[in-house]
């Protein structure tokens, strides 16, 4: 895993749509350790609990795949 870029971070967050502070929240705090599934099952958590819409979501898993990538 790679840390993103305050600029990519930046790019995913300034779609349409998305909740800026949520892509950059979610995204400065990948963990290495539980890895690509962890991350991304921590997202369909976060994502029912903060009811994210589908833009936020594809934005932070856009995220998690280029940090895994």
């Amino acid at each position: 895993m790679r840390q993103l870029t305050n600029a990519e971070i930046q790019k995913l967050a300034s779609r349409k749509n998305v909740k800026a502070n949520a892509v950059f929240n979610f995204l400065s705090t990948l963990q290495e350790s539980i890895g690509y599934t962890g991350n991304g099952y921590n997202l369909i958590c976060d994502a029912r609990s903060y009811k994210w819409n589908s833009a936020t979501q594809t934005a932070i898993r856009k995220g998690i795949e280029m940090a895994f990538k």
